[in-house]
């Protein structure tokens, strides 16, 4: 990327493009054997930027080995991936922000292309989604599991991206200054692509290559019990983002079962004008008010949730974007 690269001359001096400050944030726990490479790639790649490794309580020397491969390190107690980005993005001014694992299974090469692409474009988040021919780098297990919650996802919130657990993305500034984390684990991606959705903003997708982890790597996923945790966040967001439609569900399904149960009690009522079966019929009614108190809760969450994104879009609007004119 030429972050300054001249623009046509006027009145016979150069206009500068204004360089954009780049910051690598690497989240890290226990990567002590990719975390020197990962970082000296990026320094070669990208000189111009800085690169923070962010680490969350690791038991190995990844501390030192990052700093001694040239970078900013900085510590996070709490545990969890969610944890870290919400400090990175709390801690860190920059125009451009590659956010990327530290196990060094993402193609660093890429970073330029991604970084020209969100600036160039005017995008709030770039996606690396992954692509790879080594079964060991991506495990049909990971595969399936995010075609589902990416297919589940795209059902709840419309157009959606292809890989929505990628941990290779670059963000702007008025992305990440937004941007309220509220997962502490691996869910936050997800949380991620959702912010983006729900507030439209201006996003995109690039292909990147995905390798294995070199031998001795361990992966700190797994695969049912995060997959579970992604899949309740999921329901969470729904239930939080589009209230309406979640709430309309569990009116329509309480209405459905007191109808069902009702029938047989008109039948009677009609044949003999008589009801043999009240705890029944009591039973239906309290269905179908417990249906309209979730329809009622769904219209009123539904003008709350309107009102709340609402704020979060002119705390979006409220940063300034970043603009490549003259550097004064």
């Amino acid at each position: 990327m030429n972050s300054s690269a001249s623009l046509p001359r006027a009145t016979g001096t150069a206009i500068l493009r204004k360089a954009p400050h780049v910051a690598v944030v690497i989240p890290c726990y226990n990567e002590a054997l990719t975390i020197a490479q990962l970082v000296k790639d990026f320094n070669r790649c990208l000189p111009e930027a800085q690169v923070y490794v962010f680490d969350n309580n690791s038991t190995d020397n990844t501390v030192e080995i990052a700093r001694g491969a040239g970078a900013t390190v900085r510590r996070v107690t709490m545990q969890g991936k969610g944890s870290v980005v919400r400090r990175m993005f709390a801690d860190i001014e920059a125009d451009a922000y590659i956010m990327v694992d530290g196990d060094g299974t993402y193609d660093t090469m890429a970073a330029p292309r991604l970084v020209e692409k969100l600036l160039d474009e005017g995008l709030d988040m770039v996606v690396g989604s992954r692509v790879s021919t080594e079964q060991s780098a991506y495990r049909f297990g990971h595969r399936f599991g995010n075609s589902m919650l990416t297919g589940f996802l795209s059902l709840i919130f419309g157009r959606t991206f292809t890989d929505i657990l990628s941990g290779y993305r670059v963000f702007s500034r008025r992305y990440v200054k937004s941007f309220a984390a509220h997962s502490t684990g691996f869910e936050i991606e997800t949380e991620l692509t959702v912010h983006a959705l729900e507030l439209r903003m201006p996003v995109a997708e690039v292909e990147t290559v995905y390798g294995a982890r070199p031998a001795g790597s361990v992966s700190k996923l797994n695969t049912y019990r995060d997959g579970l945790r992604i899949l309740l966040t999921i329901l969470r967001l729904f239930k939080s983002e589009k209230p309406l439609g979640f709430y309309s569900i569990a009116f329509f399904l309480c209405a459905l079962v007191s109808v069902q149960m009702a029938i047989p009690i008109f039948v009677t009522f009609a044949e003999t004008g008589l009801v043999p079966r009240l705890p029944t019929a009591l039973l239906c009614t309290a269905l179908m008010l417990l249906g309209v108190i979730f329809l009622t809760c769904g219209i009123i969450l539904d003008a709350v949730t309107k009102s709340r994104i609402e704020q979060k879009r002119f705390r979006y609007l409220g940063v300034a974007a970043f603009h490549p004119g003259r550097d004064d």
